[in-house]
C-alpha cells in the first residue's frame, strides 16, 4: 500500500476546556458527544457538544459534586440514550441527558475510584439483559442491572484481602445469545481474567507482565473472536479467542508501539479487523489485523489450538504532547472519532479511506 493509498488521520475539530478530561463518548444516532472529567477543585464536569459546520457547539454543561472517571451508553435503550458514569468516590450513576439535575439510577459500586465501565445489551447490540460492568480500585469487578436497586447481579472479587489488585479495565463480550455473556477484567499487575457469567466461573486467565490499561473485544454481540489488551511499557496484545487450548490457552501476539503507554485500543464498528491504539506520547496508531490461512491446528497430542494472524500499521500521527487517554468511534459515520488528552483538549478526528482497506 503506497503512502497515497493509506488512510489519513485528520484532526477535524479541536476544543480546549478548563478541566481534566478522562472520557468522551458519542451519543448514539446523533452528531453529539459527551465529555467527562474533573475540575481543579475535584468536582465533576459533564459537557454535551454538537458537531456543526462552524465547530463544536456546547449544548449542555453541568458540574457535579464528584469528578467523573468513565462513561458508557452500552446498556441503554436507543430511545432513552442514558449515559452510565463511574466517579472518583465509587458511585455508579445513569443520566438522562435532557434532565441532568438528578441521576436516573445511582448505586455505591466500589470503595474508591471506578476505574472503568462498560455496557452491554443496549443500543440493539448483543443478546440478554442490559447490564453495566464496573472495575474499581478495590479490586472488585461488578455487574449491574439498573432494574435492580443497590445490589449488583454479579460480583467478582478475591476472598483474600491481601491478594486484591487494582482493577484498571473491564469489558463485555461473547454476548451472542440471551444466556451467554462474558466479562473480561485487567489488573495493575498484568493479570487478565475472563469470567463466564453463565457458569459464574473463571474461564481463562493469563498475565501480560505489565499493568493492563484497556481491554476490548472486537465485537460484543458475537461468539468471542479477538481480544485486544493494551498495557504499560508500550505494548499491546491481541488474542484469538475462538480456540482455547487446555494448557496453552488462546493464541496471541504482542506488538511494540513507540516508547509510550498504550492507554486504550478501539475497534472500528464498521470493520472489526481495523483498530486504533492511543499512546502516552500523544499518538494515535491505526492497525489492521490479517487472519492466518488456518485459524486452528492440531498439536502433537491431537488437541486443537488457535493460530494467530499478523497486524500491519496503516497510519500513525502525534496529536498532542500529552497522553491520549480515551477515544470513541462513531457507530453512525465510518471513520469519525472523538478523543481526549491530558492537555485539556477534546478533538474530533476523521480517518479517511477506511472503505478501501
Amino acid at each position: 500500500m503506497t503512502a497515497l493509498e493509506k488512510p489519513q488521520i485528520i484532526v477535524h475539530l479541536h476544543k480546549d476546556v478548563n478541566y481534566t478530561l478522562y472520557d468522551a463518548k458519542w451519543i448514539p444516532c446523533s452528531a453529539k458527544f459527551v465529555a467527562l472529567g474533573s475540575h481543579p477543585r475535584g468536582t465533576g464536569a459533564l459537557q454535551v457538544y454538537e458537531v456543526s459546520s462552524g465547530g463544536l457547539d456546547l449544548k449542555r454543561e453541568v458540574e457535579k459534586q464528584t469528578a467523573f472517571k468513565c462513561g458508557t451508553f452500552g446498556a441503554s435503550a436507543l430511545h432513552q440514550r442514558h449515559l452510565a458514569t463511574g466517579d472518583f468516590k465509587g458511585k455508579l450513576m445513569t443520566w438522562d441527558l435532557e434532565y441532568l439535575d438528578l441521576p436516573a439510577y445511582s448505586a455505591k459500586a466500589h470503595d474508591g475510584i471506578v476505574n472503568a465501565i462498560d455496557g452491554c445489551g443496549g443500543l440493539g447490540i448483543g443478546g440478554g439483559a442490559p447490564e453495566i460492568a464496573t472495575a474499581g480500585r478495590d479490586g472488585a469487578v461488578k455487574v449491574w442491572d439498573t432494574r435492580q436497586k443497590d445490589d449488583p447481579v454479579a460480583c467478582m472479587e478475591p476472598e483474600d484481602e491481601s491478594s486484591r489488585r487494582d482493577c484498571w479495565a473491564v469489558c463485555f463480550g461473547d454476548s451472542y445469545s440471551d444466556t451467554d455473556r462474558c466479562v473480561c477484567a485487567g489488573y495493575d499487575n498484568g493479570d487478565v481474567k475472563l469470567f463466564d457469567l453463565r457458569t459464574m466461573a473463571v474461564r481463562w486467565e493469563t498475565n501480560v507482565k505489565n499493568g493492563v490499561c484497556g481491554l476490548e473485544f472486537d465485537r460484543k454481540d458475537i461468539q468471542m473472536n479477538k481480544l485486544a489488551v493494551s498495557t504499560l511499557e508500550s505494548n499491546y496484545s491481541l488474542y484469538d479467542m475462538r480456540t482455547q487450548h487446555p494448557k496453552k490457552g488462546f493464541a496471541s501476539l504482542t506488538e511494540k508501539v513507540k516508547q509510550s503507554t498504550v492507554w486504550c485500543c478501539r475497534h472500528l464498528p464498521q470493520n472489526r479487523e481495523v483498530f486504533m491504539t492511543c499512546g502516552g506520547n500523544g499518538s494515535m496508531n491505526l492497525w489492521k489485523y490479517t487472519y492466518p490461512a488456518k485459524r486452528q491446528e492440531v498439536d502433537d497430542d491431537g488437541i486443537a489450538q488457535g493460530v494467530i494472524g499478523n497486524v500491519d500499521l496503516l497510519q500513525n500521527v502525534v496529536l498532542s504532547t500529552q497522553p491520549v487517554s480515551s477515544m470513541d468511534w462513531s457507530r453512525d459515520k465510518e471513520g469519525l472519532a472523538v478523543c481526549t488528552s491530558f492537555d485539556q483538549s477534546v478533538r474530533v478526528v476523521i480517518v479517511t479511506k477506511l472503505n478501501r482497506i
